[in-house]
């Protein structure tokens, strides 16, 4: 099987792209693909605590950290002592937080019109479909059982 045949290529390559594009759209205003994802999910009026936004986006807990010092040293955030424990933090945008969110969010609205005008609704519907049965198979724990059991049969004989 060719590479550009299997699915994991092909989706790697196409983040890849959109990644690359929010990067070059978001560069001239201080914006990467993953700091405007990061600003997307923080709750404007509740502010977001800080522990529930790496599990959230996928990403580590200490990239997460860097990221968001870098963003308070901006003067994106403020950290405020979360009132309901007193252990965790939750994380506010600043009036210039907000504004790089909003820039954020404009792109990924238009990117998002953009692929609806050139894609019908029917195949939208079924690349959503399609993502959800790739990740019901992503989700499967025993997805590489059977790989398992083989490679143990080899290792036997």
């Amino acid at each position: 099987m060719k590479r550009e045949e299997t699915v994991d290529y092909n989706i790697k390559a196409t983040w890849h792209a959109i990644s690359k594009m929010y990067n070059s759209y978001g560069s001239p205003f201080d914006i990467t693909a993953s700091t405007g994802f990061v600003l997307l999910n923080i709750d404007v009026e509740n502010g977001t605590p800080a522990t529930k936004i790496a599990p959230l986006l996928g990403m580590e807990s200490r990239s997460l950290t860097r990221m968001l010092k870098t963003f308070e040293e901006k003067g994106w955030i403020s950290k405020v002592p979360d009132p309901n424990d007193g252990r965790s933090v939750r994380i506010f945008l600043t009036p210039l937080g907000e504004e790089k969110r909003e820039l954020s969010r404009q792109s990924v609205k238009t990117f998002n019109k953009k692929v609806r005008d050139n894609v019908s609704d029917k195949d939208m519907r079924t690349f959503f479909d399609v993502l959800y049965s790739i990740n019901k198979v992503i989700d499967d724990k025993n997805i590489f059982k059977e790989l398992e059991n083989h490679i143990q049969n080899e290792e036997n004989h």
